[in-house]
């Protein structure tokens, strides 16, 4: 007798597709829980989110200003500065 292979990939993805389900219909968005919130916790988020916003900001303009290619030269290898 050989293992019933087609009916366990069956079982098993069928088990799969019902937890997704399950969790679809249970875990709330991240709206929800926002909306769920209460007012003092609204603002500490809002702050960590603008913190946050305002750190990543920084950072990109540091690596725009890294990925110069004239940066990158030294001061004497630039022609625009020979009298």
């Amino acid at each position: 007798m050989s293992f019933p292979w087609f009916r366990m990939t069956l079982l098993g993805g069928g088990l799969m597709g019902l937890g997704y389900l399950m969790m679809r219909a249970t875990v709330p968005t991240p709206e929800q829980t926002y909306a769920a919130m209460s007012p003092d916790l609204r603002r500490k988020v809002d702050a960590n989110r603008a913190a946050r916003l305002a750190q990543e900001q920084t950072m990109k303009r540091q690596m725009d200003a890294q990925s110069d290619p004239d940066a990158a030269k030294p001061i004497w290898a630039n022609p625009q500065n020979q009298q």
